[in-house]
């Protein structure tokens, strides 16, 4: 069995960045205000932070997809010093405008040409895989929160949605280190929250990775060290990936040290 996640016409992938922000958004609520300026694991950025960061990207992607060419010259402008960003807000200030954006960012992606390509810091992506990766984001970095807390979480099928893109980035991850993709790419099989089995690439037990799809997700994101998770890692391209693997744009980045983050 294959798994093809972009195989429907549908916009599901909206849906659950949709319900991934509510969530996410309900947990928050509950937070105090002293809450606000505690660090996370993630590099001791605090909860502000990281909530400012999903807000500054969600509006990103808004604009991007509203207006195409003023988001590129935007991107100009600011990469020359020149573009002007919000006046920083903190605490439940902060969350209610995350929210609203969130909203208008899935309203408008919704609205758009299925067919749009929109500009962004990297090759330009189609609404489904837009969609995907701010899911992703706002799945990844509310983790460093619950992690903060010890807060337990609730998993659903929508990390199906992360784990793809983890699959996905499977070359990226060494090519952003300028190294090259081991052969053969390993096979992974996983379980989902639902009992559910999802697999990806050619069967092989020789090279492959299996577990839950919460403990891939979370080390495609780099929320976890490999060694903090139970999946099985056989082969030495599945397991040179998975000691860097990285599933989102940007400069390489290493995961946490071994036993930094060991959260619910």
């Amino acid at each position: 069995m294959q798994v093809g996640l972009f195989g429907s016409a549908s916009m599901q992938q909206i849906d659950d960045l949709h319900e991934e922000g509510q969530v996410l958004y309900d947990f928050l609520s509950t937070l105090d205000e002293s809450h606000w300026t505690r660090e996370t694991p993630f590099k001791n950025r605090t909860v502000n932070w990281v909530v400012q960061h999903l807000h500054d990207a969600d509006r990103w992607a808004y604009h991007s997809i509203t207006d195409p060419d003023g988001f590129r010259k935007w991107m100009k402008e600011r990469s020359s010093g020149g573009s002007n960003e919000y006046t920083r807000i903190e605490g439940i200030p902060l969350l209610e405008r995350w929210h609203a954006y969130l909203g208008e960012l899935c309203e408008a992606m919704r609205q758009a040409d299925p067919a749009l390509r929109a500009p962004w810091f990297g090759p330009d992506m189609g609404i489904r895989m837009m969609a995907t990766a701010r899911q992703m984001e706002t799945w990844s970095h509310g983790q460093d929160i619950y992690d903060l807390l010890g807060a337990e979480r609730t998993h659903t099928d929508r990390v199906k949605n992360i784990c793809h893109i983890g699959v996905r980035t499977y070359g990226w991850t060494f090519v952003n280190r300028k190294l090259t993709p081991p052969e053969p790419i390993p096979y992974i099989e996983l379980i989902a929250p639902s009992g559910e089995v999802w697999e990806w690439n050619d069967r092989s037990e020789n090279h492959c990775i299996k577990g839950t799809a919460v403990d891939f997700g979370r080390v495609v994101t780099q929320g976890r060290n490999i060694a903090d998770v139970s999946l099985e890692v056989v082969g030495d391209s599945a397991k040179a990936w998975m000691e860097i693997a990285q599933c989102f744009a940007g400069p390489p980045e290493d995961p946490p040290p071994p036993g930094h983050r060991t959260g619910l």
